[in-house]
């Protein structure tokens, strides 16, 4: 099962990175100024994440492929690490999918 980790950056603000059980990061989010904040964060993934049209598939300049994982609202929640190939980033997006609705909550701050 995966998990969310959550930390602090150098700025103080609260980011998670979406574990697969192998601990392999999956998806990561952008900077929350709260804690409250970054919790509905890491909701809005449980649930958006079972909605295929939610996941933007993106190619980077360098050529490598990542996603975004979006809100209903067009927000980005989440982004993905860089993969080689577009097997490579459906297969994280698979992965997102299958971790992240009963997803625990590591807690680092």
């Amino acid at each position: 099962m995966g998990k969310f980790e959550v930390n602090t950056d150098k700025s103080g603000e609260f980011r998670f990175n979406l574990k697969a059980a192998n601990g392999q990061v999956i998806l990561s989010s952008e900077g929350y100024t709260t804690k409250s904040a970054c919790e509905n964060g890491m909701e809005s993934v449980r649930k958006n994440s079972q909605d295929d049209a939610r996941f933007e598939r993106k190619e980077a300049k360098n050529g490598k492929h990542y996603f975004n994982l979006k809100a209903s609202n067009g927000q980005v929640i989440g982004s993905s690490q860089m993969y080689v190939d577009t097997s490579g980033m459906e297969n994280g997006i698979e992965s997102v999918k299958k971790n992240a609705p009963d997803a625990g909550v590591d807690d680092n701050t």
